[in-house]
């Protein structure tokens, strides 16, 4: 009898034990989830990581709350949330920039791929190179016939190193074997600013913020960076047209959790964010901005993807100037 009680004592243990972590995960969320951009308010990424945090607090009945760390090409805000409890709480609102970045920066203080769990990607917008009206070249070929004429002049703005906009020039400036003036700032909306300007040159800006500037002809649009041209901007030439074949950079944003978040956690907001992303209104608002939802079919199925786009920018950062 006692023996027997033992067994069943050990069973009912052994059962507690398993079942305990499911529930834990079947309750969550229990608080208040916060999303982490690692660049200044009013681009892009700022912009669908609210329009996700208002859809996610219906889906999940908490409250998603949308926080700023802008800083060193996003790595500051990186960083943070990869030492961040991996319990699902903590996300981070990503661009290229986090794939490209530790290519290009030393030291940059995070792996993309150990130190993440891959959520989703949620869109992906065309790029666009963008002048002030007062730069005398209007097409692509003039732009690198005068950058070889005078090595370093053209001033192009961006959100800093390994940056979206950076990656973008220095992919155009190394395929057209030229050399250009890079000027960082703080977040991608001052560098545009400072081009609308005139203090700099031109950016390589994502279409959904050059846009408004381009319809109110403060910005020149010279040439989209994607293969075939942008939906929005059916008169922008591609890059790879205008002269210089082969070219392409389009941008993706994507969110992602800790290393180590339970796998149940991390489906379990793949799922809600596909959900949200899936609603008609919002892939109109988005859509009417240039920017094309794309949800990953899987969290796996994004990982593969960031797996490649790493192979493409330690290439890059790899390749000398002109090949």
């Amino acid at each position: 009898m006692i023996m027997r009680l033992r067994v069943l004592g050990a069973l009912v243990v052994g059962t507690a034990c398993a079942v305990g972590p499911l529930q834990a995960t079947a309750a969550y969320p229990e608080k208040s989830i916060r999303i982490v951009v690692p660049l200044a308010a009013g681009g892009t990424v700022d912009m669908v990581s609210r329009l996700i945090a208002k859809g996610l607090a219906e889906e999940l009945g908490q409250s998603v709350i949308v926080e700023n760390k802008p800083g060193a090409s996003g790595l500051i805000g990186t960083r943070d949330v990869a030492k961040a409890n991996p319990d699902g709480y903590t996300l981070l609102a990503v661009a290229n920039t986090f794939v490209s970045a530790p290519a290009f920066v030393p030291n940059a203080g995070y792996d993309p791929l150990k130190d993440f769990a891959p959520v989703t990607q949620t869109c992906q917008i065309p790029m666009v190179l963008v002048a002030n009206p007062s730069v005398p070249q209007h097409t692509v070929k003039a732009l690198i016939e005068y950058a070889r004429a005078h090595p370093g002049e053209v001033s192009f703005g961006s959100s800093g190193v390994g940056s979206t906009g950076y990656i973008a020039a220095e992919l155009f400036s190394r395929q057209a074997g030229i050399k250009m003036l890079s000027v960082s700032y703080k977040g991608n909306a001052q560098a545009l600013t400072d081009v609308v300007g005139g203090q700099v040159m031109m950016i390589f800006d994502q279409v959904s913020t050059s846009g408004p500037y381009i319809k109110a002809n403060k910005l020149r649009a010279l040439a989209v960076t994607t293969s075939t041209r942008a939906v929005s901007l059916p008169d922008v030439p591609t890059v790879a047209e205008s002269g210089l074949p082969g070219y392409e950079d389009v941008t993706f944003n994507a969110i992602l959790a800790p290393a180590g978040t339970p796998e149940p956690i991390v489906a379990q907001l793949h799922k809600a964010i596909a959900k949200v992303l899936s609603q008609p209104a919002l892939r109109d608002q988005l859509s009417g901005q240039g920017i094309e939802v794309k949800v990953s079919d899987s969290p796996e199925a994004f990982g593969s993807y960031l797996e490649q786009a790493a192979k493409k920018y330690s290439g890059i950062a790899q390749r000398p100037a002109g090949s």
